[in-house]
């Protein structure tokens, strides 16, 4: 009885080991004895003999490496930066990245590669530019040399993120300064500007009150005036106040009003 429980036990143990899970965002690949299939395996349950194959997983999605790292700038000065690479491995390479790289390939050859890129890049720039709009520059620039070299390995290099820059005191506050500066000259030319289009609005109202009493004053003849007198006579006359009215027969003046009853 106990030689069949065993056989049992056995038997479970060998199926157990035998199945494996492939998740999703993963590949596997099989290695029978010390060689490896060239298909991969796609997310799903995988059955194989445990004495003579084994299953090596690779995560297919984006990873993201997060590396500390001192970055050579044009001047000389070593700036501290951590940077972000979000690279992920095609499924197609995964097989020739275990034979040929190993599953170390972090530190073999994205690390590795990212140093030799990131010192040929940065050198070129000056340290304040990794502090300023020209960081897109940078890390677009990383990213196309890593593209090229790790490409046909079978990495895709998708982004690289200069999240932290940390430039030397000294520099720091000079570049603080810099952009103080930079802010206090547009801060003043939208001053100066609105000024500007102050002054332009007051000139085009003056011209314009210019222009209206020039036209009146070439529109005012004996006639005109005449028939203004006689209007204010008329409406002088249509008041129901008592008024005492002093006039040379042309142009009314009135000099008090008394209020009727």
């Amino acid at each position: 009885m106990k030689k069949y429980i065993i056989l049992i036990l056995l038997i479970q143990f060998i199926i157990t080991s035998g199945c494996t899970v492939v998740r999703q965002g993963e590949v596997g690949v099989k290695r029978k004895l010390g060689k490896l299939n060239d298909k991969t395996i796609q997310p799903g349950v995988v059955a194989y003999n445990p004495f003579l194959t084994k299953v090596i997983k690779l995560p297919v999605r984006t990873v993201n490496l997060e590396i500390t790292s001192n970055l050579p700038s044009k001047e000389g000065l070593n700036v501290g930066a951590i940077i972000s690479i979000l690279y992920r491995i095609k499924q197609e390479k995964a097989p020739s990245i275990i034979e040929n790289i190993g599953p170390a390939y972090e530190e073999v050859v994205i690390t590795s590669v990212f140093r030799s890129a990131s010192a040929d890049v940065c050198s070129r720039f000056f340290a304040k530019d990794m502090h300023t709009a020209q960081r897109s520059t940078i890390e677009t620039e990383i990213t196309s040399q890593m593209s090229h070299l790790l490409n046909d390995r079978g990495f895709e290099i998708e982004a690289v993120l200069l999240k932290t820059i940390q430039l030397p005191q000294g520099l720091s506050r000079a570049v603080e300064e810099k952009l103080e500066a930079e802010q206090d000259a547009q801060r003043m030319e939208f001053l100066l500007q609105r000024e500007r289009l102050e002054a332009q609005r007051k000139l085009v109202e003056a011209k314009g009150t210019r222009d209206a009493q020039k036209i009146i004053s070439e529109g005012l003849n004996k006639e005109i005036l005449q028939w203004q007198t006689i209007e204010a006579f008329k409406k002088l006359s249509e008041s129901p106040n008592s008024k005492v009215i002093i006039t040379n027969g042309n142009t009314p003046l009135l000099m008090n009003e008394i209020e009727g009853n």
